[in-house]
């Protein structure tokens, strides 16, 4: 009994020891230290690490924005944002800053906005003393106390609107020693957006207050939208670079579990924090309005994909990056495939994906130039994965649709085969393959576009499909 008294008490003094420093810290006087603007940087851009090494009174412009751009190919949503962009841009302080803040809502703003900052001592986070009309102004001060990555986001009601339409960012409040140095930083984070429409439905897509009220999302992703951080997008880094992602969870409901495909975490400073909690991470848990920073080495070189691992995010809803790494291979390390041979088949059975009830087509007729346009992006978008960019398939695994003399052959097989799925073996251009491809849930316009862009894509020359060819091979038993 004695042990366990003695132990709470010497946890009760170190805790207030620790709130003694915290709060009894003398800090130069406001009016003496320099001033300087923050250098605010748009996603997946990092702001320059603080060299100084003394506070300074650091003045910071914001400015809160609505207006409509693109969620994924085909798609656009209004946001409400911090900046021109979401996530807001990255603000990076120094521990003992003396913060001056400039919250400006842009006079064609529709909504009143506010910060709520969460590396703030004081009420509201700052929310509090910036709540702003349309076209007007809002300052309030802050010191730095606390060092660690934080979340900032809108806290204006409904705050829970006004997260899920973008209004979040990362605010890094280096600690006085600094951090340790790196070559490569990235700024990610990752939300959910509720739309009325399903996922890739073309047109302006309101925001869905019930499908957030049931925290089922239609889009979840990296840095505002789909593919943001892929193809030309994707961050880029040489192997023996020490690579640094800030990550954050603007939410507004969704925890990620963080994960680079192909990559182990050798730091991970948990929950924000400016102590490394684990090392030889996996998988990093993020709760919304939290955040994590990762530290990794590149050895070898390649595609490593960002990912929340709760999976059907990442592959179905938009959660996926890319990070390319550049350099010479190392075999010592990783050598990629060695071998193939022949394994005994279990067998294999067509994968339906779940049906949605048909909608009634709302386009009907597409030109030629149209429908080549949107089977381009319905084909990026659900096939380029598996028979790649190029159209030109994996060998051994899923067969080519370039000069594809099977493709070619059958229209109505092709048609078929989008609806209803296909297993078993077929020979493509004199190569045998026998995989699995599922029933895909597309509308009767969006498969006749991508049919008509295929078989007039990558080396093919053949006549286009009509939304009533389609209907007429759904229609069959």
């Amino acid at each position: 009994m004695y042990l366990v008294s003695a132990v709470l008490m010497l946890f009760f003094m170190i805790s207030c020891n620790d709130n003694v420093k915290k709060s009894s810290k003398k800090w130069p006087p406001v009016e003496s230290l320099p001033v300087e603007e923050a250098k605010l940087t748009t996603a997946p851009n990092v702001p320059p690490a603080i060299t100084r090494k003394h506070p300074a009174k650091v003045v910071v412009n914001l400015e809160t924005r609505e207006f409509n751009a693109e969620l994924v190919d085909g798609v656009e949503y209004t946001f409400w944002a911090f900046g021109d962009s979401v996530p807001g841009p990255m603000i990076r302080i120094r521990e003992g800053d003396f913060v001056e803040f400039h919250l400006n809502n842009h006079p064609d703003s529709k909504m009143p906005h506010n910060i709520d900052l969460h590396a703030v001592t004081g009420q509201g986070g700052g929310a509090e003393g910036s709540f702003t009309p349309p076209g007007k102004t809002s300052i309030f001060n802050f010191r730095a106390l606390n060092p660690g990555l934080y979340i900032y986001h809108c806290a204006t009601a409904p705050v829970g609107m006004h997260i899920a339409n973008g209004m979040y960012g990362l605010i890094l409040v280096e600690p006085e020693e600094g951090l340790p140095p790196v070559d490569k930083e990235f700024y990610v984070v990752q939300s959910e957006f509720y739309t009325e429409g399903k996922f890739g439905e073309k047109g302006l897509q309101p925001f869905d207050m019930n499908k957030a009220l049931k925290e089922i999302p239609d889009y979840v992703v990296f840095n505002g939208k789909v593919g943001a951080l892929t193809d030309t997008n994707a961050l880029s880094a040489n192997i023996g670079d020490n690579v640094r992602i800030y990550f954050g969870v603007g939410g507004p409901n969704l925890q990620s579990n963080f994960h680079v495909i192909g990559e182990i975490f050798d730091r991970v400073y948990q929950e924000g924090g400016t102590k490394v909690a684990q090392k030889n991470v996996q998988t990093t848990i993020v709760p919304p309005g939290g955040s994590a920073m990762v530290e990794f080495k590149v050895d070898v070189p390649g595609t490593f994909i960002l990912v929340d691992h709760a999976i059907f995010r990442a592959f179905n809803k938009g959660a996926i990056g890319q990070l390319v790494v550049k350099g010479e291979e190392n075999h010592e390390i990783y050598t990629g495939k060695t071998y193939e041979g022949i394994y005994m088949l279990e067998g294999s059975t067509i994968q339906t994906i779940p049906k949605v009830k048909e909608k009634k087509d709302q386009v009907v007729n597409l030109s030629f130039a149209d429908k080549m346009k949107e089977g381009k992006r319905v084909y990026k978008r659900n096939c380029a994965a598996c028979h790649q960019k190029d159209g030109s398939g994996l060998k051994g695994a899923f067969p080519p649709i370039a000069k594809s003399d099977y493709l070619m052959a059958n229209k109505e097989r092709s048609i078929k085969i989008l609806l209803k799925g296909l297993s078993g073996k077929i020979t493509v251009n004199g190569e045998t393959y026998d995989s699995v491809m599922p029933a895909m849930s597309l509308d009767n316009s969006d498969i006749a576009s991508v049919l008509t862009y295929i078989r007039n894509s990558f080396g093919n020359k053949g006549k286009e499909v009509t939304i009533k060819e389609v209907k007429k091979v759904r229609k069959e038993k």
